[in-house]
């Protein structure tokens, strides 16, 4: 009996072994298909991804325009002297500049100096020559800069290699072409391709070296804050040819420019000048000698009126670390998303008298 007692005991031991490895086996085989829960990490990170790219946070804002873009871009700012006597229109690549500049040259003439940063235009023109304020903007904001020309205080500046820049005195037919439909001074040109080749040339940096101070509005509606107004005219003098008249479309939000009954059209690509964002600034002019060339104080700030979403604001403006930026209340002025025309008009007649606005 006891024999048999300790066998069956011996038996259940050996049953309990037997029981507890497979326990643990299948146990063990359990653990080592567990993977599910890293697979759903997984999948919770890409859709939580996807809805940040979506609602725009991962996306880069273009530091001259504001416009969000998928890719950054951290090429250094070109700015060119754009012709704008009549003969000179329509000029080509201004409907891609982030922002025109528009100043007295002399004999109540303006220049455009176009800003771009964005973009590059294919073809850029027709160029005109240098003062020496279009070289101080253009030293501020680290551009590089393009002209054809010079006026003797700016030749001065570019012998000294003030600023880093590409003139068309020394490569008129090379870097610079001639058009046949235009007669000079009124038909230099330069294309995007070369004023790359012109960095190179040059030793040049071609990355942006200062980000500029400005400030966007999410949305237009938060822009849509003072007068209302539709059409705005700025004179530079009572000679038509060079009195803007802006009108706002409500449906694009964007500004179109007229001069003389004369739509404002980019020649190199054939589309409309839009804008977001109209700006003057008011800044002491000098008369400097018996041409007329002017001295333009951009240095001193002043007052200004910002035209943005069909609504007008009286501001300041003030040159911070080389920009010249609208203020409020001491701080940069939001501006929409988009491109803007700024002009700069002489103190005296003042914008009281140089600018008009109706509803």
């Amino acid at each position: 009996m006891k024999g048999k007692k300790r066998g069956w005991l011996l038996g259940v031991a050996i049953m309990l072994l037997l029981l507890s490895a497979c326990s643990k086996k299948e146990k063990a085989g359990a653990e080592e298909i567990v993977p599910e829960p890293e697979e759903m990490e997984e999948v919770e990170m890409e859709e939580s991804g996807e809805e940040t790219e979506e609602d725009g946070s991962l996306r880069y804002q273009a530091p001259f325009t504001g416009v969000l873009k998928e890719e950054e871009n951290w090429t250094r700012p070109v700015l060119a002297t754009i012709n704008n006597h009549p003969q000179a229109r329509p000029q080509s690549g201004i409907s891609q500049a982030d922002i025109i500049y528009e100043f007295m040259a002399e004999g109540n003439v303006t220049r455009l100096l176009a800003l771009f940063q964005s973009e590059l235009p294919e073809t850029v023109g027709p160029i005109r020559s240098a003062r020496d304020y279009f070289i101080y903007l253009s030293k501020g904001m680290d551009a590089f800069y393009v002209a054809h020309g010079y006026s003797p205080d700016a030749q001065k500046l570019l012998a000294n290699r003030y600023v880093d820049n590409v003139n068309g005195m020394q490569y008129d037919g090379t870097l610079f072409k001639r058009s046949t439909d235009r007669k000079a001074p009124h038909n230099s040109y330069i294309t995007g391709e070369n004023i790359i080749a012109a960095m190179e040339k040059v030793g040049a940096s071609d990355e942006i070296a200062k980000v500029p101070p400005f400030a966007f509005h999410e949305s237009i509606e938060d822009a849509k804050i003072g007068d209302s107004t539709s059409m705005i005219v700025v004179r530079f003098s009572s000679n038509k040819d060079f009195i803007n008249t802006f009108s706002y479309d409500p449906e694009t939000e964007t500004y179109n420019r007229m001069v003389n009954g004369i739509l404002t059209m980019d020649k190199g690509n054939g589309e409309q000048v839009g804008l977001s964002n109209i700006i003057v600034m008011e800044a002491n002019h000098r008369t400097i000698d018996n041409v007329g060339r002017q001295s333009v104080d951009i240095e001193s700030g002043g007052k200004a009126m910002l035209f943005q979403a069909g609504s007008v604001k009286e501001l300041e403006w003030k040159n911070v670390d080389g920009f010249l930026v609208p203020v409020e209340n001491g701080v940069p002025a939001k501006l929409v998303p988009g491109k803007t025309w700024i002009h700069v008009i002489p103190t005296y007649p003042g914008i009281a008298n140089s600018v008009t606005y109706t509803p």
